[in-house]
């Protein structure tokens, strides 16, 4: 697959086209975009966490729903309207209040659908703490793959 975004193309679309995403500061950031794969950091702050200092379950999904989609943006290029179809989300282990690094690979990507999975690790402790896979529909005017 060759890479249609970088990261800053990929950050400028955010801001552009979901500038809800990191309305209340820069807490979802690509960090890096391949062939395949983009990855992903979130510097939590309060409204992140839930009770006990942990990363919240719904901000770990926005996680893996974001990068996911960065990811299939990084390979077909600026493409607003791929929608996710299913997420699947697996909490292995309790993420601590700081940053958490995903992950995106893509595991197949076809003209009208995507599949991706989705790691997400501890950015203090690199263990896993959760695995999402996602399948998103591409509208039908998305270039060929």
């Amino acid at each position: 697959m060759a890479i249609a975004m970088d990261v800053e193309a990929l950050t400028s679309f955010l801001e552009r086209e979901f500038p809800q995403v990191n309305a209340e500061g820069m807490a979802f950031t690509v960090t890096d975009a391949g062939d395949g794969y983009v990855s992903m950091r979130l510097d939590p702050s309060d409204r992140h966490l839930r009770p006990g200092g942990t990363v919240s379950g719904p901000t770990l999904f926005a996680l893996a729903d974001i990068a996911a989609y960065v990811a299939i943006l990084a390979q077909i290029g600026p493409v607003a309207l791929a929608v996710t179809t299913n997420l699947n989300i697996n909490f292995l282990r309790k993420p601590e209040s700081g940053p958490v690094d995903a992950k995106a690979t893509i595991l197949k990507l076809g003209k009208r659908l995507a599949v991706v999975e989705i790691s997400m690790t501890s950015g203090s402790t690199s263990e896993l703490v959760a695995h999402a896979t996602a399948t998103y529909s591409i509208p039908p005017h998305a270039p060929s793959q």
